[in-house]
């Protein structure tokens, strides 16, 4: 028998869960409690896989307990054993009853409005899937799919090149609209131009988020200076109150406002900003299977999204 599988005959899985345990909690005796066995018990399955991989896993100091370089490696590929069964499950769960599942979608906050979309139409065919959707920054949603925390992040995109570990279902291809309510003296003028809306109030998204630099570049673009920010802020709901009742201005992506339902009282300006056009899609991990649910679930939005892909 090789070394190798006589190794992973002698761990078992129960010893990376405690050691996933440990970790997380910091010290044992509160990983023992967590996991209603003793501290003995969990010193015990530590040291045997310390002795069978001949390394040290952990670093025991006055603090509790610190993960060594070899405990991260075999963390971070007890995640993706942990993760694989747990998919297999689920597709087993589907195969015996195809109408029920759970999804964990990570999206950016403007494409919500998409994801709310095909939601709505895929609980309408398959009311027991269940939904679980986690709404932040692409950088915050991409470090939670490679810990597994998603399946799955619909989110504009920089480029259509990803990292080497993702794979990206390109949707459709997106520019930004200058925004209003629709009372505002400019929602129903023709041929205007951005540098005609310079002295309007603003509301700009705090610097370092996502949507900044191409708000400040489609200004760039005209030869502009970004104008002064009335309101910087990244709430939705703040945003879009002032939109509707103060007569403020902002730059979102166009989907937000051409699918039925986001806001009934804003509307997009003809601005044209040709140069903020970027790819919006779905990011999967490349080695990691899609669960017939996520599949659903792609399937969805891209159909929700066709009516935007065909659009010039």
């Amino acid at each position: 028998m090789q070394h190798d599988e006589r190794l992973a005959r002698r761990l078992k899985l129960r010893d990376l869960h405690t050691l996933q345990a440990v970790v997380r909690h910091g010290s044992m005796a509160k990983a023992a409690s967590s996991l209603a066995i003793t501290q003995s018990a969990i010193s015990k399955t530590v040291a045997e896989m310390e002795h069978v991989l001949g390394v040290p896993l952990l670093d025991r100091t006055s603090r509790g307990v610190e993960v060594t370089s070899y405990g991260e490696i075999l963390l971070r590929r007890g995640l993706v054993v942990f993760d694989e069964i747990r998919q297999g499950v689920r597709e087993i769960g589907f195969l015996a009853d195809p109408t029920t599942g759970q999804v964990r979608i990570g999206s950016t906050e403007p494409m919500l409005v998409i994801v709310a979309a095909a939601i709505d139409l895929l609980s309408r065919r398959h009311p027991r899937i269940a939904f679980e959707v986690s709404a932040s920054d692409t950088t915050t949603l991409l470090r939670l799919m490679r810990e597994r925390e998603v399946d799955l992040i619909v989110s504009r995109m920089a480029d259509t090149v990803v990292d080497d570990d993702l794979e990206a279902d390109i949707l459709f291809h997106d520019p930004l609209v200058v925004v209003a309510g629709k009372g505002n003296t400019w929602a129903g003028r023709r041929n205007v131009a951005l540098g005609d809306l310079l002295g309007e109030r603003w509301i700009l998204p705090p610097p370092h988020t996502f949507l900044r630099p191409y708000i400040e570049g489609a200004f760039r673009a005209c030869g502009l200076d970004l104008p002064a920010a009335t309101v910087i802020t990244a709430s939705t709901h703040l945003r879009n109150n002032l939109m509707a009742r103060a007569g403020f201005l902002t730059m979102l992506p166009r989907a937000m406002v051409r699918l039925a339902g986001w806001h009934p009282v804003v509307r997009a300006l003809r601005v044209e900003l040709p140069t903020t056009r970027r790819p919006v899609g779905v990011l999967t991990l490349k080695r990691r299977s899609r669960s017939p649910v996520a599949q659903l679930f792609i399937d969805g939005i891209r159909q929700v999204a066709k009516p935007l892909a065909n659009e010039r």
